[in-house]
């Protein structure tokens, strides 16, 4: 992608999850920067929510009338962990929590994995860059807490251990845990 093609694809990205819930003109420092790190895993599993945050690429080339095949299968620059979360709060929405009476939520799910991560006032106003950068590593390297605390999802009285979980799975059981269903 070229550098216009890249802040317009990020500008994409923040226009998926920007709703009531989520604005990311207030995030923009810490979502360049979870742009700008690599998704890694260490579940198998797992892989599935770096091609959804691939699949972002495709469906942005089309968008802009771009040949799509350079933007599905463009290798060179993996996933990052922005792609695979925003992947992540709209196939929350779209595959599970959809309801036509409430309008689209994606925003609303990626913020509560911006609040698991401890990453909720890290807004560009007291943006703290080596804070950040603990909490990503901590993440990528699931070293947070069991119930998901410091991870993409927090689950209240569960006696299952998240790290060993693949991220859809700790979704879902998050998920089975709103009280508000």
């Amino acid at each position: 992608m070229t550098k216009i093609e890249t802040d317009e694809y990020f500008r994409f990205l923040c226009s998926i999850i920007d709703d009531q819930d989520f604005h990311p003109s207030q995030y923009q420092l810490l979502l360049s920067r979870l742009d700008q790190e690599i998704f890694t895993w260490t579940l198998e599993d797992d892989e599935n929510r770096a091609k959804d945050g691939l699949g972002l690429r495709k469906e942005f080339g089309e968008l802009i009338g771009a040949d799509t095949t350079t933007y599905s299968l463009d290798h060179q620059y993996p996933c990052s962990v922005l792609e695979m979360m925003v992947a992540l709060a709209r196939r929350c929405e779209l595959q599970i929590m959809e309801d036509p009476f409430s309008g689209s939520r994606i925003g609303r799910w990626f913020k509560a994995m911006i609040k698991s991560l401890g990453l909720k006032y890290e807004t560009d106003d007291v943006y703290d860059e080596d804070y950040v950068n603990y909490i990503i590593s901590s993440f990528l390297n699931r070293e947070y807490e069991r119930n998901g605390d410091g991870g993409l999802f927090k689950v209240k009285n569960t006696d299952k251990d998240l790290r060993e979980m693949e991220i859809w799975y700790q979704m879902n059981l998050y998920l089975c845990s709103l009280e508000s269903w």
